[in-house]
């Protein structure tokens, strides 16, 4: 087409087809009208639209995590960018390619504090791999390939392009440009070298899996390095498929709520390697697990950010590299000749399938017992989702999970991505089940894309912990505050009755024994399903209550 003169919203859809953009996120503005009308034209691209921006850059920050190709999310000016940098700031903190189109004020009002202008670049600039404004239709390739190449390479990551209005009306003549391409790093032979001489005198090694742009085949090598060498391995804060829970070499999770007899485990160890994890502060137990900024133990860093190795802890071998090629690196070295852990990676593995049975909660709804109900029903390749709140260590913890792409919940700690990843994953992979966990809180923060799921049809099925309160906040406020609760009760809908308002099914459940026929139920709908489960307000974490949070507070002085 580069004979032809296009407008900027046309050119820029044309490049968005050649980069394989499949479906775009958005709340419509008027901002970028000549792109909503450009899609009309495309069908290769579906649009959909949603009841938020917020829910929007949520959606393509989990495409992003599921596909590993950039999500694509747009909105307008002002109060919808600002709505969209919570699922921007998801991305950043999860390494998740995307790329967020702003619609912008036009060229000759900027600077003028004109209706609904920010400075993107000021706005996005702490949160975003690259953050720029497209002047000039003609440059519309060219800052397209670049987004999508940024987001990608290296430690992937959201990119924020503005639009000005006028600029997406002005037509210019231009060549279309070329799809991006990852690029990956591998690692070195004299790197590979030093990895095997450490482990050949390591006696107690350990194994911490993390990071993102792992892919199907990178894992199942990975898989293949731990256990032709009898590696135990867990995996850092909501990272659980990258190894197959159920793997002889899978040790468990490091995250909230792990279990002390693993964090143990990778204490006592004497040497520490560590692919693909920042180590951040959940998966590092506050910077406590290991000493910083040097760990006692032999440490191994490998990170596919170059500027992730020596952040925080100094590694004794730093190795910048590609997850996916390192993993093939690795699996095809010889296995180690000698491996005095072998017994101890077994019992680690032992240790963690223990740590999945539920124990008694109080209340008659025992929420640990139906999340293991979910795992053994459930087919292998449902995918999985949650946002943030205490709710979600019955899920870390009693929900094994299968293989890659069976989990997405942000590392970010950000209330509200179970819902609207629960639809983005329901679009890109249509033929499994989708089943997102909210707590009442969490719900209510993205829940009105309930609507959104129903206008495009997407069975995926919502289930919401309701202890009617902000649970975590609560919990940390009775160690702190032992008895003085402020600003953490919640006065909640009927959210059974609410999925029916917005067309969904919807049934509450009371009792342990109502859940299975309720989800029964649910599944056979065919639409959009939410299930309302009452928890017990005491049962705050499976391992302790509320009560005798407040008792040890109160007995430690506080």
């Amino acid at each position: 087409m580069a004979g032809q003169a296009r407008t900027g919203g046309r050119i820029l859809v044309d490049q968005l087809r050649i980069q394989g953009v499949e479906v775009a996120f958005g709340v419509p503005g008027e901002s970028y009208l000549e792109v909503l009308d450009a899609l009309h034209d495309t069908p290769e691209i579906r649009f959909v639209v949603c009841r938020q921006e917020g829910g929007a850059a949520m959606m393509a920050a989990a495409w992003g995590e599921l596909t590993g190709r950039p999500g694509v999310a747009f909105v307008t000016r002002g109060p919808g960018a600002t709505n969209a940098s919570a699922g921007v700031h998801v991305a950043q903190q999860d390494s998740l390619p995307m790329v967020l189109f702003v619609g912008q004020v036009d060229r000759g009002s900027r600077e003028r504090d004109t209706f609904q202008e920010v400075d993107y670049r000021r706005m996005f600039g702490g949160m975003a791999k690259w953050v720029a404004e497209i002047d000039d239709p003609a440059r519309i390739p060219e800052f397209v390939h670049r987004a999508f190449a940024t987001a990608t390479a290296g430690r992937p990551g959201p990119v924020v392009l503005a639009l000005p209005e006028d600029m997406l009306v002005e037509k210019a003549t231009v060549v279309d440009g070329r799809a991006y391409r990852p690029v990956e790093a591998v690692p070195g032979a004299d790197e590979l070298e030093q990895l095997r001489h450490l482990l050949e005198r390591s006696v107690r090694p350990f194994v911490i899996l993390g990071g993102s742009g792992w892919s199907a085949a990178g894992t199942e090598a990975l898989a293949a390095f731990l256990d032709r060498n009898d590696l135990p391995a867990a995996c850092g804060f909501r990272r659980q498929d990258i190894l197959d829970n159920r793997h002889r070499c899978y040790a468990g999770h490091i995250g909230l709520g792990a279990n002390p007899k693993l964090i143990e485990r990778i204490r006592s160890s004497d040497l520490v390697i560590a692919i693909g994890s920042r180590l951040g502060e959940t998966t590092s137990q506050s910077f406590m697990l290991l000493d910083v900024p040097r760990p006692q133990q032999r440490f191994v860093h490998v990170h596919n950010d170059p500027e992730e190795l020596g952040r925080v802890y100094q590694p004794d071998l730093p190795i910048l590299a590609g997850l996916n090629a390192f993993a093939r690196a690795v699996a095809a070295l010889p296995p180690v000749s000698s491996r005095p852990w072998a017994a101890a990676t077994a019992e680690a593995h032992e240790v963690e399938l223990a740590w999945r049975t539920p124990a008694p909660i109080p209340g008659a709804l025992q929420y640990g017992e139906i999340v293991a109900w979910l795992r053994r029903e459930l087919p292998e390749e449902t995918i999985v989702t949650n946002g943030a709140g205490n709710y979600a260590i019955w899920v870390n913890r009693f929900f094994p999970y299968p293989r890659l792409g069976t989990q997405l919940a942000p590392t970010s700690g950000s209330m509200g991505y179970g819902l609207p990843a629960a639809i983005a994953a329901k679009l890109a992979c249509p033929d499994r089940p989708v089943v997102s966990f909210a707590g009442d809180g969490c719900f209510l923060m993205t829940g009105q894309e309930l609507a959104t799921a129903v206008q495009h049809e997407l069975p995926i099925i919502t289930i919401v912990v309701d202890n009617g309160m902000y649970g975590t906040i609560r919990m940390h406020q009775e160690r702190e505050h032992p008895g003085r609760v402020s600003g953490t009760s919640l006065k909640n809908p009927d959210f059974a009755a609410l999925a029916r308002a917005y067309g969904a099914f919807g049934a509450r459940v009371e009792r342990t024994e109502e859940f299975a026929p309720a989800f029964a139920e649910a599944v056979a709908s065919g639409r959009p399903a939410l299930l309302h489960l009452i928890l017990d307000p005491e049962a705050i974490t499976p391992r302790t209550s509320l009560s005798e949070i407040r008792a040890a507070a109160r007995a430690a002085g506080r």
